[in-house]
């Protein structure tokens, strides 16, 4: 098979992926519907696992550098602090704990990664028909037909390539819409996450640097939300959006496999969207390399493999999510008396580190 790859979508799965293949002595052709690359990030947490996987491209080195560690959490219920919690990611086999760095600059760096391997991302063009046979797939892209020896689709979560192969993307939707904005910051410990699980629903503030926070959040507007002592600068970006859990039916169609959000959406709560997507481009790569010297089978065993894996990840963030946005006086009373209990144990606060930090599973090459 001489057509090179052809990965749809040039987010931080589909950059990945071509990156993993690249390593592999792989070249792809990657293309993406969009003008120009995201300028603004929803994604902000680069767990663990995904800095352990891009170890060697020289862009773990770049996160680490521009990224600002996160390990400590102050928890609190209605506005009072109820715990203080170190998560222990070298006890659970991290070498590294999760840095927070804005999605646009991890693309970035990714993109940059690929050019200097002679990949370069093909904008504009988007996906509008797709068919394979027993040679290859066969996709008309910005009015091009383009032939690929395979096909990832990494568009997002209205995933045109997901479309084209008709397959379901059952789930359900929270609904309240969440609300995000980054925004200058003075007040709290600049080098740790903020948590307030209020009874109308929670307030949390991540820090990007010295200056500027994330804060997340659902009902009221997050400027009504900023605890006492707090001062807010200059607004960088605000944006609602909804919520999602959902999971592709399946993940490979012949020659065709998903990853990333055309495959799984969940909350943003513990951070797994953005690192779920690039192991999946990880295992992805693994699998397309050995399929491509002719093991017909490897493609199924991906979409087999990470749909297990993936839909376990759903079904927790899932659950995770509904603790932590539970309403009322009830649920506030519940969390009032639990946290400060379990974050005083080893064993529960293991359970929810190796959640967040990528490490709920092993990361085995099927």
């Amino acid at each position: 098979m001489t057509d090179a790859p052809l990965i749809v979508g040039a987010g931080p799965t589909g950059l990945a992926a071509a990156l993993f293949l690249s390593r592999r002595g792989i070249a792809s052709r990657i293309i993406d519907s969009a003008a120009g690359p995201v300028t603004t990030s929803r994604a902000l947490g680069v767990n663990p696992r995904t800095l352990a996987i891009l170890k060697g491209t020289g862009v773990e080195d770049e996160i680490t550098a521009e990224g600002l560690p996160i390990s400590t959490f102050h928890l609190h219920s209605n506005r009072k602090s109820v715990a203080r919690v170190e998560i222990p990611y070298k006890a659970i086999g991290a070498e590294q704990p999760m840095h927070v760095l804005p999605q646009a600059r991890t693309e970035a760096l990714l993109t940059r990664a690929l050019a200097e391997r002679g990949i370069e991302v093909e904008r504009g063009k988007a996906l509008t028909a797709l068919s394979q046979d027993e040679t290859g797939v066969t996709v008309t892209a910005g009015g091009e037909t383009i032939r690929a020896s395979i096909l990832l689709g990494a568009d997002g979560a209205h995933s045109a390539t997901r479309h084209a192969l008709n397959i379901a993307f059952p789930g359900d939707a929270m609904d309240a819409d969440w609300r995000l904005m980054d925004v200058e910051l003075t007040g709290p410990d600049p080098d740790a996450a903020w948590i307030d699980f209020r009874e109308d629903g929670p307030f949390v503030a991540l820090p990007f640097n010295n200056r500027l926070w994330r804060l997340i959040g659902f009902g009221e507007p997050l400027q009504n939300r900023i605890p006492q002592g707090w001062t807010t600068g200059k607004v960088e970006w605000i944006s609602d959006f909804h919520v999602s859990n959902r999971l592709a039916e399946r993940m490979n169609v012949g020659r065709v496999c998903l990853a990333g959000d055309a495959a799984h959406i969940h909350s943003p709560i513990g951070g797994r969207g953005m690192n779920l997507g690039i192991e999946d481009a990880f295992i992805w790569a693994h699998c397309a390399e050995a399929y491509l010297k002719g093991d017909a089978g490897k493609l199924a065993v991906f979409g087999d493999n990470r749909h297990a894996v993936d839909a376990l990840v759903v079904q927790h963030v899932k659950r995770l999510t509904a603790t932590v946005s539970a309403t009322g006086a009830a649920a506030t009373l519940v969390r009032r008396l639990t946290i400060p209990l379990l974050a005083g144990f080893m064993s529960p606060r293991v359970a929810v580190a190796r959640m967040m930090l990528g490490l709920d599973h092993p990361l085995v090459l099927p």
